[in-house]
């Protein structure tokens, strides 16, 4: 008798335990079933602060356009930075009024390269140049300010002299430079850098090739010979700049390196070519960089003391002395692989350009 008491305990224990493991099921079930009819729920990792804040900031940044420049004086410096970059002939180029500011030695304008005022990506872009100064650079072996860049464009591809670092017209452009560099997220500040890649041909690019393709995509604005077109009556600067000639950037500028002109080339040309809906090819851009870079164009004088390391000297610099035995004719035209290979291999340097 005894026996069988234990026995019905031990059931009804048993009968217990199973009603309440019934009972946690069917809660759990019903509310997984209320979350799902209100909706899917995010898992963060992070906080839902954390998380968005990254992504909020880069969806609310835009580049910044002339209607933001504040007013006051400070906006007067931002705008009159513009003024200098857009129309640089007028106010800095040989026929400026002012003799003292005739920095500039040819009648293109800063945004003759540097697209949009700066804006445009693939194109020199100013946004977030700001950020990356001062900077080492290798032309110079030491390392600059942005003045000193300004100023390095001013002598190579201006053809022109420096320009006082004190001066209201440099404070200008570092000014609207400032200006279009705040508060631009990282990611942003390395889509808008420089030029875009390419992918290096393995032959030397051929200017004959190059020059078909001026003639059929090119000459209609830049003009037959790269003498480009000049605004018009009684306005200085091009419309479209020469590419040939005293307006034309000097041979010691960057884009008289292919690799260079062949980036820019990529993303900017022909009329309407972006970096994202390019119109030209990666070998085609070569090409065409080699012609352009065969034209007649004024000569910078004491090129030879450029990039004292010669090691650090690009690939694509068509003139000498370098740190190697290629010819002259590679380096102005390649293949460039085999150049990158060598300075990889001797120097653990690696090059891009």
């Amino acid at each position: 008798m005894h026996e069988k008491a234990q026995q019905i305990k031990l059931l009804t224990r048993i009968l217990y335990l199973f009603i309440s493991l019934l009972v946690v099921f069917t809660a759990v079930n019903i509310g997984l079933l209320m979350n799902y009819h209100d909706g899917p729920k995010t898992i963060y990792l992070k906080s839902p602060e954390t998380s968005n804040k990254a992504a909020n900031e880069v969806s609310a940044w835009h580049v910044k356009s002339l209607s933001e420049i504040p007013t006051g004086k400070a906006g007067e410096l931002i705008q009159y930075g513009y003024e200098l970059i857009s129309n640089t002939p007028n106010n800095i180029g040989p026929m400026a009024k002012e003799a003292s500011l005739r920095f500039a030695g040819n009648n293109l304008a800063c945004t003759n390269c540097h697209l949009d005022g700066g804006r445009k990506i693939g194109a020199g872009s100013f946004v977030g140049v700001s950020n990356r100064f001062p900077q080492f650079r290798g032309r110079e072996n030491k390392t600059g300010s942005l003045a000193d860049r300004i100023n390095g464009c001013l002598e190579r591809s201006m053809n022109g002299r420096t320009m006082p670092e004190e001066t209201k017209e440099m404070q200008s452009m570092i000014a609207y430079m400032n200006w279009l560099s705040d508060g631009v997220p990282k990611n942003m500040e390395q889509k808008y850098k420089g030029f875009i890649s390419l992918s290096l041909p393995n032959e030397a690019a051929n200017p004959s090739i190059g020059k078909k393709l001026y003639t059929l995509k090119c000459a209609v604005c830049h003009q037959a010979n790269g003498e480009g077109t000049p605004k018009g009556e009684g306005l200085l600067g091009y419309t479209y700049p020469p590419l040939s000639g005293k307006d034309s950037y000097n041979d010691g500028a960057g884009m008289h390196r292919v690799i260079t002109a062949a980036q820019f080339l990529k993303a900017n040309m022909p009329l309407g070519a972006s970096y994202d809906a390019p119109q030209l090819t990666d070998a085609e851009s070569f090409h065409l960089a080699a012609y352009i870079n065969t034209l007649s164009r004024p000569e910078k004088m004491n090129k030879q003391a450029d990039f004292p390391d010669r090691k650090l000297k690009p690939v694509s610099t068509p003139y000498g002395p370098w740190k190697d035995n290629f010819t002259a004719e590679q380096h102005k035209f390649g293949p460039f692989q085999p150049i990158i290979d060598y300075y990889e291999k001797t120097y653990q340097l690696v090059k891009t350009k």
